[in-house]
């Protein structure tokens, strides 16, 4: 048993090698790279050698490479073979005979040591051949695994193992699972934006590889002897999802005992330095981009050579191998040092265009050098502001973030030079914290220390009180994302620290925005954070919204959804509700993977939420979010915006709209651009600046101090701030206040100089030219494999966009020295301009082996190169009207644009560049055969041979198979359109030939080459060259010169035309016919169905003469009312009237006849009346002057009248034959017509479009439009008039037609979806054939009611809102004080529409919030009615009842005037100032504001919608007040807040919250000072007394009321009370709590206990009172 035991024991030790002996072993590494089919091509890398191993001492040993031979393959596979490097071989040789020492014991390799001559690559071949001899044998186990080191990295490992005791051999299998290491070894760069997606990874894999490993070894006495071991390793890759196709990387190893030599291998006389261990060791691959191999020998003078190579060929155009170059001058930088490039600076710095690339490279470089270098050139002042801030601003994002470069970039933002920028410090601070954030991205144990300078730089600036510098610091430690910030960022916020009180508002929004990127390392504490902003309701809305965004980025889960949504049904702020409750609607729309819990959790929360949220305003904040992901390709893209408002104003306060995409796993936030316009739409609107008028002033904060505890608003200074992110990286932002409008407006001067300075360099001719090279992007992956080269899989995107620019300009006369622009009106101005914009771009997708010796990889390259020349000629003669353009062929440029994708195996090495072999992945003479390969296995059951031409195939072959054999073709197109009259031809040469045809996938369909070439632009497409284009436009009296074809017509045409006039006169003055008509409609309410029916045959009838010639009559007009029916609880119908007279033109505005007796037709809304209600016809009756023949008897006004524009577009040819066309524009003023005929200049075309307008009266347009050949192929009218509905202006637009393009009425039915998606609407029924008729009425001054009858359909929608207040009635008389100042008109129509209304009718008030309740007056004291809450104190409504008339009267106070507005004698009368103002001298203008004071209706109306106040007005009977839009939220009184809160309605003076309406009405009143006051108003507001006594909590307690109370003035008695329901604040009964002392702030106390008091509405004093 022991001796069996002991047999165990040995065959399970790990190889060992004896001392003093060496072992030989044939050695043979393989890494080949492509897609898996064989027939395609695969690049790779082949090494063959012997290698020696032998034992130093116990634990050490030496192994060495014997006759290393290297490979490269770029080729078919696997037709082609390996072909040797021997120029690298030799190269390396020295290298790879060099031996190496490393410790092993019990099959784990140790420490590795080599000299330091050995270069990291050679050294990773040596790891993959020592990764062979890591075994980690467990002598008690067969089958187990463990996480073992090797040169990938600590990955989990699995071992198999076997004996055969007959053979004396043991098997051992190995397998690494590379796809879950404990230490993975990888480097990425360029990813610091990314974030994993883990969920994305778990629905499909972008990358997977295992390793698998099996051994041979015979025991031995010491251990065991390693006789053969052989090793694969697959990697497969795909952006798309490995499942649906990958390309693929495998290594195999060899590894075969030869012999044992008795000589051991002697280390070379150097020194051995430790050199790491197994794993893989980074060396110069990172800075090799794999796209190009250098031979790099003299850096400085590679640099300089490629420096002017780009200067040279890039200065007319783009070169198309620019991107290349530029990435090859960055490669050279990156090697070059810090020294060579300073040298390279001074050497160019004084050449612009050296300069400038140099400029555009340093930033790529990607090391700190980079940073270190442009801080010291600017601080030299070697480098301009502009320059600095260019380079800078790339540096950050491209720089890799080290400690280093965190500290330079940290010097820079406290260097005294960039703090005296503010644009450049802003872009510094903001790089700093972009910085730390990637290093924290590839380090997870960030120091604090990095943060620490910034959250002191805050706590600085919040103690001086610099906000603006609190903000810069936010907005640095929201880019950094360190959990450490968390604690100086929750100091700011109100819930959590006491220095947020005196915080304004918008620095805690960016406090709480600051929290997004720790949320992506610490979304749990984040969470904490954000749900204790958000729930608490004593916080700005604006703020809560903002901490809602930041709560959902942190994918929160079910419980905290469900919490948010519970709190959302309490939930008393409209805005909060409609934001939050649209953010969940619009999650549960979610594809995203990473999203799809909260998806979950918010279709739960959005089922609690719909029923009471569902229906709420557009202007209420919103949120939207829209994603598509497609899980088979891993590939997304989301996008999502936020709407936040806190006063339902038109213009949002914030807006914020965010892009994110998926690909491959992970995610990123592309762009973000965030807005707040807080401000922007009062100072637009209102006064420039409002009176400084102490008096007015004074005299409203003393009407203030009344109130009780009143507080103002604060402060809403016009401000506007915006910002930009990039990948989650805030890249810039900007605030607007007064001060920077200021300055900006300060510039004029400035600007005018430089125009002026333009303008002579343009006049003296510029040539200019301008490239802008740019390293789009870099990302790049490197991964061991077990051979020990790299593999790479990177993504390069370069570009260079390049214009040149050519001009000079002439002005007659010469501009003088004291040059105004408006001279130029009076110039004439010729100007020749030459310009070419190109760019040239290069994308590069690479998968492979990637060293500085030796490349072998798949690329993918596409290509991108567009030119687009121009040569322009104007001339401006404004004096004259003439206006010339002139387009003048560019000749040698026969290609705008061309795109080249193309993907090939590449196989060189740096000592043999020229030997470099390309292989395209599928070669044109190989595409049959790899398509036969790829489906042999498929066709073998069907077939027993195929023909050799792809276009045979056996009968019995599967349809679906087939057709993929056929698809291996090349797919080539050429497209052409020529326009023949100005010769111009484009071609688009499209040219495919991709790997889809053997697995139909986004992969295969993506590797080949493709090719698309747009080119021939602007040349002869027919007959002679074209000289030139040329545009030319005439106005005025000279337009007739400058026509090219005269429009004749035949004496035919003229002899038919009066014709037809002449048969439409008969049938007018048929007595009969009118007679018929109206008998038609008089029957028309018999029967719906002989109605319709009559109504059609009418129609049919008529529709050839009537409806085209249908215009209005003077004789004869019609009142056409609609009427709207209430739908009640018993009507399910909507009723709509029409009351017409049988003429079809409505009655002119404030000219309806009376006389005539109107006939009705109703249109009933319900189903089964459809037919009856919607299927009237108008009368067809025709006039005199609705005959389009009359007024259009000259079919062409060229006979009779002079072009009032001429437009010439002609093509100028070198035969001088006249191609183009021609559009001339004629003018009748005596027949108020309008003819515009467009026509082609050749002799023989006869297409031409013609339209023909006519102003038949001041409330009647008609026009027709056709085209066609002599404008007979299609036509239509159009008729315009304006009338009147009932008492309410409206509208008529009708078209019809005889013969409309097909392609035209198919897009019409679009109509029908747009109608459905505005909530109109529709009515299937069958109206007048071709033709539209669409009647807008006037409902009110902001609203329309429209119907729509279209041939098959009706549409209707009443109310439509309008932006702007129409100018009819009261609106147009309160326009005539802006005479011709359109801008104020525009202005005052938009604030009238969007004003606030508050109105009172008797005792009862509607708020601006149309929230309605009954205000108990008090008898002779004012309440505030509305007033500007503001600091400013624009304006203040007062209103008071008189108690003897018991008649309402208002008083307003603004700008320096006060109002009175009070009845006497049965009407409203007007004081101003105390100066009454009789009715027949208004309306009165203020002299110096813009307020008007006017009679409207039976009352007076105040307007003054700049000061904020858009009306008030008075009468007997009603008062309404309306403010500006602007103005909503700094309201206050007793009309509200204008804030959309209904359910926040009633706010005290002191900003109290309190349910009962009249306790709220009653805070508003301005109490008495004494009764003796000459007002009459007795009463002050006090806290009273609880009479009852109250037990709380156990104890007997007294209580106050906590609101205020009216109450009657010591020495009067009330006359009439109510009761209120007020909070009373309870004290123990024992307390010896007084009112002088202890009631003092009692206002300001909790509510305990909610009960009524009674309340004095009137009082009477006695003669003693005091």
């Amino acid at each position: 048993m022991r001796v069996l035991v002991l047999a165990l024991t040995v065959a399970l030790a790990a190889p060992d090698f004896d001392i003093g002996k060496t072992y030989a072993y044939k050695y043979e590494a393989m890494l080949l790279g492509g897609l898996p089919d064989e027939g395609l091509a695969r690049a790779g890398v082949k090494v063959r050698s012997k290698v020696l191993v032998s034992a130093v001492a116990a634990g050490t040993f030496i192994a060495k490479l014997a006759d290393p031979e290297i490979f490269e393959y770029s080729g078919i596979w696997p037709k082609d073979a390996f072909i040797p490097a021997p120029k690298l071989t030799s190269a390396l040789a020295a290298q790879l005979l060099t031996p190496i020492k490393f410790e092993y014991a019990n099959g784990v390799v140790g420490k590795v040591f080599a000299p330091a001559g050995v270069s990291a690559t050679v050294l990773n071949i040596y790891r993959g051949i020592l990764n062979i001899l890591q075994l980690n044998i467990k002598k008690t186990q067969n089958v187990y695994e463990l996480q073992e080191p090797g040169a990938h990295g600590v990955c989990k490992t699995h071992y198999i193992i076997s004996q055969d005791a007959g053979a004396d051999r043991i098997f051992l299998t190995k397998t690494k699972d590379l796809n879950h290491c404990q230490e993975r070894i990888i480097k990425d760069m360029g990813l610091a934006y990314t974030e994993k997606c883990t969920e994305c990874r778990a629905r499909g894999k972008a990358m997977k590889g295992a390793a698998a490993f099996n051994y041979v070894m015979k025991p031995a006495a010491a251990g065991a002897m390693l006789l053969e071991a052989s090793a694969t390793e697959m990697i497969q890759f795909s952006p798309f999802n490995i499942l649906n196709g990958a390309a693929q990387m495998e290594a195999k190893q060899y590894l075969t005992f030869i012999e044992m030599e008795k000589a051991a291998v002697e280390p070379i006389r150097a020194e051995y330095v430790h050199r790491g261990s197994l794993q893989y060791e980074f060396g110069s691959e990172l800075l090799q981009t794999p796209i190009q191999l250098l031979r790099i020998s003299n850096a400085q003078a590679q640099i300089v050579e490629t420096l002017n190579h780009l200067v040279t060929f890039n200065v007319a155009k783009a070169h198309e191998d620019a991107p290349l170059k530029f990435i090859e001058l960055i490669q050279l930088l990156r090697v070059a040092s810090i020294d060579s490039i300073a040298a390279l600076w001074d050497q160019f710095k004084a050449k612009p265009d050296h300069r400038y690339w140099i400029l555009n490279a340093i930033p790529a470089i990607g090391t700190n050098a980079a940073l270190r270098l442009i801080k010291d050139k600017f601080i030299a002042g070697e480098v301009t502001v502009a320059e600095a801030a260019q380079a800078l601003m790339a540096a950050v994002h491209m720089v890799t973030a080290d400690t280093d470069a965190i500290k330079i970039a940290e010097q820079l933002a406290m260097h005294n030079k960039i703090q005296a920028n503010p644009f450049l410090r802003e872009i510094v601070m903001l790089g700093y914290g972009t910085l730390v954030a990637k290093y924290c991205a590839e380090n997870p144990s960030c120091p604090a220390e990095f943060v620490r300078p910034i959250h002191e730089l805050a706590v600085q600036a919040l103690a001086r009180g610099e906000f603006d510098e609190v903000v810069v610091a936010l907005k640095v430690l929201g880019n950094a994302g360190h959990p450490a910030s968390l604690k100086p960022i929750m100091k700011l916020l109100p819930c959590f620290g006491s220095a947020a009180a005196n915080v304004p508002h918008r620095v805690q929004v960016d406090a709480v925005l600051a929290l997004r990127n720790i949320a992506k390392r610490e979304p749990r504490m984040i969470q904490e954070v954000a749900v204790q902003v958000f729930m608490d309701r004593a916080l700005h809305p604006e703020l809560r919204m903002v901490a809602a965004i930041v709560l959902f980025e942190t994918k929160l889960p079910m419980g905290l959804v469900t919490a948010v949504a519970d709190a959302l049904l309490k939930e008393t702020n409209l805005q909060v509700a409609s934001f939050v409750y649209s953010y969940v609607k619009a999650m549960t729309k979610n594809t995203a993977p990473d999203f799809a819990s909260v998806a979950a959790a918010c279709n739960v929360a959005a089922k609690i939420l719909s029923p009471k949220f569902d229906r709420l305003s557009y202007r209420f904040s919103r949120a939207f979010y829209f994603d598509a992901y497609y899980n088979p390709w891993m590939m997304g893209a989301a996008a999502s915006a936020f709407y936040v408002n806190d006063a339902a104003t038109v213009m949002p306060k914030a807006m914020v709209a965010k892009a994110r995409t998926y690909l491959a796993g992970a995610y990123a936030d592309v762009l973000e651009i965030g807005a707040r316009t807080e401000g922007i739409q009062e100072a637009i609107l209102k006064i420039p600046a409002a009176p400084e008028d102490a008096d007015r002033i004074t005299r409203m904060k003393q009407v203030m101090k009344a109130l009780s505890d009143w507080r103002a608003h604060p402060s809403s200074q016009p401000l506007a701030s915006v910002f930009v992110k990039l990948f989650g990286q805030e890249i810039a932002f900007a605030n607007f206040n007064k001060a920077v409008i200021d300055q900006i407006m300060a510039t004029g001067p400035a600007v005018h100089t430089y125009g002026k300075h333009a303008l002579d360099a343009l006049l003296s001719g510029v040539t200019a030219h301008f490239a802008k090279p740019m390293l789009v992007a870099e990302i790049r992956r490197i991964i061991p494999t077990a051979v020990g080269l790299p593999m790479e899989l990177s993504f390069y995107t370069a570009a260079v966009a390049a214009a040149s620019v050519e001009g000079k300009s002439t002005v007659t006369p010469p501009v003088a020295e004291n040059f105004h622009p408006a001279q130029l009106l009076k110039s004439d101005i010729s100007l020749r301009a030459a310009i070419a914009p190109s760019v040239a771009l290069h994308t590069y997708a690479v998968m492979g082996v990637n060293t500085a010796f030796v490349q072998a990889a798949m690329i993918s390259r596409a290509r991108v190169h567009t030119i687009v020349p121009a040569k322009i000629e104007a001339r401006f003669d404004i004096m004259k009207g003439n206006f010339k353009l002139q387009f003048i062929p560019v000749q040698g440029i026969d290609k705008i644009a061309s795109v080249n994708v193309e993907t090939f195996a590449v196989a060189r090495n740096v000592e043999d560049l020229a030997a470099a072999k390309i292989t395209p992945v599928i070669p044109a003479d190989a595409a049959a055969h790899v398509s036969r390969a790829a489906f042999s296995s498929k066709i073998s059951r069907m077939s027993s041979s195929l023909s050799q031409s792809s276009e045979i195939l056996p009968a019995d072959l599967p349809r679906k198979i087939a057709n993929r054999l056929r698809s291996s073709k090349a797919y080539e197109r050429k497209k052409c359109a020529a326009f023949e009259t100005f010769g111009i031809k484009a071609c688009a040469d499209i040219e495919s030939h991709n790997a889809a045809f053997i697995r139909d996938c986004p992969l295969y369909a993506i590797i080949g080459r493709h090719a698309v070439l747009l080119c021939n632009y602007l040349i002869a497409a027919a007959g002679p060259a074209i000289g030139k284009i040329e545009i030319e436009i005439q106005v005025g009296d000279k337009a007739a010169e400058k026509i090219v074809k005269v429009i004749n017509f035949s004496l035919e045409e003229e002899i038919l035309e009066d014709k037809n006039v002449l048969m439409k006169l008969k049938k007018i003055l048929v007595p009969g016919l009118k007679n018929h008509t109206e008998s038609l409609y008089r029957s028309s309410s018999s029967s719906s169905r002989s109605s319709s029916s009559r109504s059609s045959s009418h129609s049919r009838s008529s529709s050839s003469s009537a409806s085209s010639k249908s215009s209005s009559s003077s004789s004869a007009r019609r009142n056409t009312k609609l009427q709207v029916s209430t739908v009640t609880a018993n009507t399910s119908f909507l009723c709509v009237c029409l009351c017409s007279m049988p003429s079809p033109q409505l009655v002119p505005a404030r000219a309806v006849p009376t006389a005539s007796k109107p006939f009705t037709i109703r249109y009933v809304m319900d189903k089964a009346m459809y037919h009856h209600v919607l299927n009237g016809k108008k009368s067809k009756t025709l006039t005199l002057t609705s005959i389009s023949g009359l007024h259009f008897q000259a079919k062409y006004l060229a006979n009779t009248a002079t072009p009032a524009v001429t437009i010439i577009i002609r093509a100028e040819r070198v035969d001088h034959k006249v191609e183009g066309y021609q559009i001339a524009a004629y003018l009748d003023k005596a027949t108020a017509r309008l003819q515009v005929i467009v026509a082609n200049l050749a002799e023989s075309d006869q297409w031409r479009i013609c339209a023909d307008g006519v102003m038949l009266s001041y409330h009647k347009l008609m026009a027709k439009i056709a085209w066609g050949i002599e404008c007979k192929q299609y036509s239509t009218e159009i008729t315009a008039e304006t009338g009147a509905v009932g008492p309410e202006p409206a509208l008529r637009l009708k078209m019809t037609w005889d013969k409309l393009p097909k392609r035209m009425l198919h897009y019409a039915k679009y109509l029908y979806h747009f109608a459905q998606q505005t909530g109109a609407s529709l009515a299937k029924l069958k109206n007048a054939r071709n033709q539209l008729k669409l009647t807008m009425a006037v409902a009110s001054e902001t609203s329309l009611n429209v119907v729509l009858k279209t041939p098959r359909r009706t549409i209707y929608k009443l109310g439509v809102s309008l932006p702007v207040a129409l100018p009819l009635g009261n609106t147009a008389a309160e326009l005539e004080q802006y005479q011709d100042d359109w801008a104020g008109k525009i202005s005052y129509m938009f604030t009238k529409a969007n004003a606030a209304e508050c109105s009172m009718v008797k005792d009862k008030l509607i708020t601006f919030n149309n929230r309605k309740y009954k205000n108990e007056m008090p008898h002779s004291c004012y309440q505030i009615l509305a007033q500007d809450c503001s600091p400013e104190l624009k304006f203040l409504v007062l209103l008071r009842r008189d108690q003897t008339q018991e008649q309402n009267q208002i008083t307003v106070k603004i700008a320096n005037i006060d109002a009175d507005m009070y009845p006497k004698n049965g009407a409203i009368m007007l004081r101003v100032n105390g100066v009454e103002i009789p009715i027949s001298n208004l309306p009165y203008q203020h002299p110096t504001g813009q307020i008007q004071i006017r009679q409207s209706n039976d009352g007076i109306a105040l307007h003054a919608p700049n000061h904020g106040l858009q009306e008030v007005y008075l009468d007997l009977n009603a008062l309404k007040v309306r403010v500006a839009d602007w103005m909503r939220g700094q309201t206050c009184g007793l009309c509200g807040k204008a804030n959309g809160e209904i359910m926040q309605e009633y706010h005290t003076p002191n900003n109290r919250l309190t349910k009962n309406a009249s306790s709220y009405a009653h805070s508003w009143v301005l109490p008495a000072k004494s009764c003796r006051d000459t007002s009459e108003c007795y009463m002050r507001l006090e806290s009273v007394k609880l009479e009852k006594q109250m037990i709380l909590h156990g104890k007997e307690s007294k209580c106050y009321s906590v609101e205020p109370v009216l109450r009657c003035l010591p020495g009067c008695m009330s006359v009439r009370t109510t009761s209120v329901t007020v909070g009373f604040h309870c004290v123990p009964a024992d307390s010896n709590l007084n009112r002088s002392e202890g009631l003092s702030n009692i206002f300001e106390k909790s509510t305990d206990v909610t009960e009524t008091a009674e309340a004095h509405l009137a009082c009477r004093c006695t003669t003693q009172c005091a």
